[in-house]
């Protein structure tokens, strides 16, 4: 229960990174209760990663710059105490796993922090299993860090900040790079210590549901300041303000809003999937639900221009891009990544790969681009062997976004990076300086062309890389993880560069564990786990393949799981995949009196006022 007592308390905080032209935060005024859950929210650039470093002193102290204002952290001022007592009070978990890796073994990562606080063994050796079950990666302790891919290292730097069971956990996009039930897990693991221990949580993401589930409390920050801060209920309800901030309301939220459009009463508007479900049971008496699809034989398509239900996948026969056949790979500790894949993806076609973290979705986008070596099996690009082609003869016909753009950057400049492989392929100035106007232009990064790629947001610097890879206009994309770290609007964007490459013929695979943001996007899924291909399928079929999804920690997004419990209790199919589509199967019932009359304007559809 939360008490009385403020545990950390931020007074007109102002702060500007060094050789930055403005400040990153403005006049931030906060105070966080103990045992408080505090969700931050925000668009990206906003300040969410500034004002995490503040609360354990790594700003000012690590970075300099300019800060005024007050932090207080259990009562210890941020900036005159050093960070090794700060430390004992405050852990962070960093956005990207990479920079807080130190050690030789997973077990070794979760004690180093241990050590250095002088915990007992005795109770050091308890607290490892502990962590690491409750991030997934128990039995994995004799691991080196490096062996683990980017989702599981990330759970091993949330499992060495679980292991001090500290007074205050920040954790900044903790869990943008794990799959599904891996965040489903993070989140309620976090919760438990929240709840359990009393420790006060700190967590800035893009993850709206997990936020409405378990949040007490939502900061909103847009460009440097604090814009709104309430109840997840209030502020995620709030349409306007989400839209103006570039965030994502919970689906469930969209799916009410969009009904009240339509002219279904909805007195308060959900945010969580339990009280959507409590809300659906309320209006059963004076709606209707129709299936979305025509009986068998039948030409209409879906209800109010819906797209149809199969929707995808051309009959049409088109040549083959890429071609795994009986591909299997083992990294040198013995993992089997791969074990005996065959996929073949059509020129022209827009397909996904999903599954667990570790599940071998980029060890088989590896093998595409010849970066790793297969054990057995041919992999062709365009009917030639890859085996047999030079790497820069690849990089021209296949574009790779990697999951860490870090791995990809190589100059001082975004404009530089952009041009830089076009310059070592021998593209003529003029040309080349048309395609790196025409990248920076479509990745909206034509105000930072100046700025060095490494001073931006991981987000951003994804961008930069996506630009890069664009300006040599490839025939086959691949991105691998593209939309981690990026915000709603960001997300968009390149999803939406995806989709106009794809519209003009160029072959797309992304990697990705956002189900939520591929519809509209991707015709097709290829669901994997432990290295083997467990589906392949239309994109519609695959995410109500709700068994399958389980099986590699795959969760289905939340407005198909309400789909999924509604069609129960109707006794109906509702293939759906996005709010829309489900709210365009409901309507009031004829005797019911729509609200509003024709013409009114549409009633509100959330309690309370701005937040």
């Amino acid at each position: 229960m939360i008490g009385p007592e403020f545990i950390v308390r931020v007074e007109d905080l102002s702060y500007q990174y060094p050789r930055s032209a403005s400040p990153v935060l403005r006049d931030i005024n906060l105070h966080i209760r103990k045992g408080e859950f505090l969700g931050i929210v925000g668009p990206t650039g906003a300040g969410k990663t500034t004002l995490c470093l503040a609360l354990n002193g790594i700003v000012p102290q690590i970075h300099g710059g300019r800060f005024f204002g007050r932090v207080t952290l259990a009562g210890l001022d941020t900036v005159e105490t050093p960070i090794h007592r700060l430390a004992q009070h405050v852990a962070m978990v960093f956005q990207d796993p990479e920079t807080q890796l130190v050690t030789n073994s997973v077990e070794d990562e979760v004690a180093f922090p241990l050590e250095n606080l002088s915990i007992p063994r005795e109770e050091i050796m308890r607290r490892i299993p502990w962590a690491l079950r409750a991030v997934r990666l128990d039995g994995k302790q004799a691991k080196h860090p490096s062996e683990l891919s980017g989702g599981e290292k990330q759970r091993l730097a949330i499992a060495a900040a679980l292991a001090m069971q500290p007074e205050v956990l920040v954790l900044d996009e903790p869990t943008s790079q794990l799959d599904p039930q891996g965040s489903h897990e993070v989140f309620a693991t976090v919760h438990e210590l929240n709840s359990r221990l009393g420790i006060t949580v700190v967590l800035a993401s893009h993850a709206s549901e997990e936020l409405a589930e378990h949040a007490d409390r939502l900061v909103l920050l847009a460009r440097g300041e604090l814009v709104a801060t309430d109840t997840p209920a209030r502020l995620f309800s709030q349409a306007q303000w989400m839209e103006q901030n570039a965030l994502r309301p919970p689906q469930v939220v969209t799916f009410f809003q969009v009904l009240g459009k339509r002219g279904v009463r909805v007195p308060t508007v959900p945010v969580t999937l339990a009280e959507a479900i409590h809300t659906y049971a309320a209006l059963r008496p004076a709606i209707e639900v129709r299936p979305p699809l025509s009986p068998p034989g039948s030409e209409k398509t879906l209800p109010d221009g819906v797209g149809s239900f199969e929707g995808g996948v051309s009959s049409r026969e088109r040549p083959v891009a890429l071609s795994l056949q009986d591909v299997a790979y083992a990294y040198p500790d013995g993992t089997r990544a791969l074990q005996g894949v065959s996929l073949s993806v059509q020129r022209g076609e827009y397909a996904i790969i999903i599954g667990q973290n570790g599940a071998g979705k980029t060890t088989l986008v590896k093998q595409c681009l010849h970066l790793l070596e297969p054990a057995a099996g041919t992999v062709m690009l365009n009917g030639q062997d890859v085996c047999r082609l030079q790497v820069s003869e690849i990089a021209q016909r296949v574009g790779f976004v990697s999951q860490n753009p870090d791995n990809q950057i190589f100059t001082s400049s975004v404009e530089a990076e952009v041009a830089f492989a076009l310059r070592h392929l021998g593209i003529p100035k003029g040309e080349s300086q048309a395609r790196v106007e025409e990248s920076l232009l479509l990745m909206g990064l034509t105000l930072w062309r100046k700025s060095h790629p490494l001073s931006l947001s991981k987000g951003d610097r994804a961008r930069v890389v996506t630009a890069a890879v664009l300006a040599m206009r490839p025939d086959i994309l691949i991105f691998d993880e593209p939309t981690t770290g990026q915000d709603y609007a960001g997300a968009r964007r390149i999803l939406g560069v995806s989709q106009a490459l794809h519209r003009s013929g160029k072959t797309v695979l992304v990697v990705t564990h956002h189900l939520h943001l591929m519809p509209g996007y991707a015709e097709r899924a290829v669901i994997m786990g432990k290295g083997l291909i467990l589906l392949d399928a239309p994109l519609r079929v695959a995410y109500h393949a709700d068994e399958v999804l389980r099986s590699t920690h795959l969760l289905a997004p939340q407005i198909i799981r309400l789909a999924q419990h509604m069609q129960a209790i109707e006794q109906m199919q509702l293939p759906i995949m996005t709010p829309e589509e489900l709210a365009a199967c409901i309507r009031p019932r004829p005797q019911s009196p729509r609200h509003p009359p024709p013409g009114a304007a549409a009633p509100p559809v959330a309690t309370g006022g701005r937040p």
